[in-house]
């Protein structure tokens, strides 16, 4: 199998993007699985410290490893959103293809330095995991919002110049830069636009694959703009909760006398595979 290095690095050669889809259970796994295999496209598997802990870390590399076995499918798995060192020897420890140190929400110079950290541990274990870093603030968490937070509103977006000091530093194989995107969803309305200029200045000034965060919500016109523009991996979590949840709630109303979990789950299942398919097409246009 090819190292996830190599992938993004193709995907960013000929413009498309790498999907990375965050899964909280075992039939969101298989419903973003079965939609990368249908498709036959490499797919990563995000887990935040809180879906860890829901999976178990061992648990969750663990699946992933006996995925690929059975299968022989590209599917690769990220410590999305990690913000202890911990967290991140635990994810680097367990086999992750990939880790995220997220040092977003503290000052640059300690964010440079946690997310150093994470790239000697990380490389000292893998040479060839990928390491990310993060900077700006686009909010937290998979929610659908009234209106983008007024800290996100007032947060400076990512510089070129502040972009490619970062990197320097760090280290880092991929960076997450602030480019007007946002975590979750607006109510009836996308999201707010990406600035796509920044985009290809960032990424010229660093000349790394750009990671774009905040994918649910944002118009599909400006993910494919920001994927030209040199984002190589596009992050989608809240659409595939929302999916899960409203498959989930229809099930039980549907069916008030089912009890086995397997069958109320697998319209759930269905839904995430539906909504995966179309963002991977997207993606690879």
């Amino acid at each position: 199998m090819k190292r996830l290095k190599d992938v993004v690095d193709e995907a960013r050669r000929e413009g498309r993007a790498v999907g990375h889809f965050n899964v909280a259970t075992l039939d969101m796994l298989r419903g973003v699985a079965q939609a990368a295999a249908g498709l036959n496209l490499p797919v990563v598997i995000g887990v935040s410290e809180g879906e860890r802990s829901a999976l178990g870390v061992r648990q969750i590399a663990a699946l992933i490893k006996s995925l690929r076995e059975e299968t022989g499918q590209e599917i690769y798995l990220n410590a999305d959103h990690t913000t202890s060192l911990d967290s991140a020897k635990a994810a680097v420890d367990a086999g992750f293809d990939a880790v995220l140190a997220d040092g977003s929400a503290l000052a640059l110079d300690d964010n440079v330095a946690y997310t150093r950290q994470v790239v000697a541990y990380s490389k000292s274990k893998n040479p060839d995991i990928l390491v990310e870093g993060e900077m700006g603030l686009i909010g937290r968490g998979s929610q659908v919002l009234s209106e983008v937070p007024a800290e996100v509103a007032a947060a400076e977006l990512t510089t070129p110049e502040a972009a490619s000091e970062f990197v320097t530093a760090t280290g880092v194989d991929l960076l997450a830069p602030a480019v007007g995107n946002l975590h979750g969803v607006l109510v009836n309305r996308p999201n707010p636009n990406l600035d796509i200029e920044r985009v290809k200045a960032i990424s010229a000034a660093v000349n790394l694959p750009l990671v774009l965060h905040g994918g649910s919500g944002t118009s599909d016109e400006d993910v494919a703009a920001a994927i030209k523009a040199g984002c190589a991996i596009v992050h989608v979590s809240t659409e595939l909760r929302l999916a899960w949840r409203d498959a989930v709630k229809l099930a039980f109303a549907d069916n008030p006398d089912e009890a086995a979990p397997y069958k109320l789950l697998k319209p759930a299942l269905q839904a995430v595979e539906k909504v995966t398919a179309a963002k991977l097409k997207l993606f690879n246009k």
